[in-house]
């Protein structure tokens, strides 16, 4: 079975019990550690989070440090760094795609799931079904 990737929302679902997604995030979340798959995520998609979290869901600061150094110290996570060859990808693939509302976060998840094969992203976002892939949360 392959890694799965997580998206900020992903990880947003996962934090905040409040969320409409929460429960089936941390039941995907468990299965995926039980299987021994890892979860992909990158630096971008923790800038977002971190502001997602300070608002508007207004995670308490200590909280949400606490998580972002739970998710760089886990074997399980691998947070992906966009480099200068990744972020050319990424910008290429958002100028192609001028009929997608996609941000520049999404277009470098996409790329980096491309390049890893990877199908799953534990994600709300729809457009990671529009560029092809699976969006576990819905």
């Amino acid at each position: 079975m392959s890694d799965i990737f997580v998206d900020t929302s992903g990880w947003a679902e996962l934090i905040d019990p409040s969320l409409t997604h929460h429960a089936l995030a941390a039941k995907i979340y468990h299965q995926i550690r039980q299987q021994h798959r890892k979860f992909i995520t990158s630096n971008y998609i923790i800038t977002e989070l971190v502001a997602l979290l300070t608002s508007p869901l207004r995670i308490p600061r200590n909280k949400t440090i606490e998580f972002i150094n739970s998710l760089k110290n886990s074997p399980l996570v691998e947070i992906v760094h966009i480099d200068v060859n990744l972020d050319n990808q990424t910008w290429q693939l958002l100028t192609q795609r001028e009929d997608k509302n996609w941000s520049l976060v999404d277009c470098s998840s996409f790329v980096i799931m491309g390049q890893r094969h990877l199908m799953e992203a534990l994600t709300t976002d729809h457009h990671f079904e529009q560029a092809g892939f699976i969006q576990l949360l819905k």
